[in-house]
């Protein structure tokens, strides 16, 4: 197939799962405000989206995406390397017209995994996992309470600056990808490359100070609600 055996075929999957991930990214960004206004409608919210035969297929279907996602770009890396062979030790100076981002996606990707690991662990393992174990105070506190989660989570300082680590990392990794996926879909030009690029960087930011703002304000102000 075509998706496999081709350089543009592997970037084109890349290229739709990333999509596909910045759309949950939205979506998760969206929910985390919520409970800057209201700790009973997140509450809801993780109720709702609990242990449920959609929840977990969808969380299938978003671990699959990631899965995808991750090997294909090693795969893409390995592939490129073995490509310049020993050409890439010759390279001393940074290339003009190449960001810092597009150099580093292989190190801000395994940031970027670490970070999810931490972030399963805090959330998805205490909240989805311990209703499926039919353990609802897995980690203390009821696997509804979402919001006690985040306040329990951004109270630890050591938590709040990895995730501030880990935002920044998945802000860097959202402003090549984004462009560069549209790119490889092929919707762009003269006029429309330097716009994308635009868009996607004032989309990343936004999506990732959502984020941010909900980690800094339970972080100094979590003992407040």
């Amino acid at each position: 197939m075509w998706l496999c055996d081709s350089s543009i075929g592997r970037k084109v999957v890349m290229s739709v799962t990333g999509i596909a991930l910045v759309l949950f990214l939205t979506f998760h960004a969206s929910m985390n405000v919520v409970a800057l206004f209201s700790a009973e409608g997140y509450n809801m919210i993780c109720e709702f989206l609990g242990a449920n035969w959609y929840a977990v297929a969808a969380t299938i279907g978003l671990a699959a995406l990631v899965v995808i996602h991750i090997i294909y770009a090693f795969w893409l890396t390995i592939q490129n390397r073995r490509a310049r062979g020993n050409n890439r030790y010759d390279v001393t100076a940074k290339p003009e017209k190449v960001e810092w981002a597009s150099q580093n996606m292989l190190a801000l990707g395994v940031i970027v995994v670490l970070g999810m690991l931490l972030h399963l662990y805090n959330f998805w393992y205490n909240m989805m996992f311990a209703e499926l174990l039919g353990d609802p105070y897995l980690g203390g506190i009821h696997a509804t309470d979402g919001y006690g989660y985040i306040v329990q989570t951004f109270s630890n300082p050591v938590y709040t600056v990895l995730y501030v680590i880990w935002l920044f990392a998945i802000w860097f990794h959202l402003t090549h990808g984004f462009w560069s996926a549209i790119h490889t879909l092929g919707w762009n030009g003269k006029i429309w490359f330097n716009r994308w690029k635009v868009i996607g960087n004032i989309y990343a930011t936004v999506i990732m100070l959502m984020f941010l703002v909900v980690a800094l304000y339970f972080s100094f102000c979590g003992s407040c609600c």
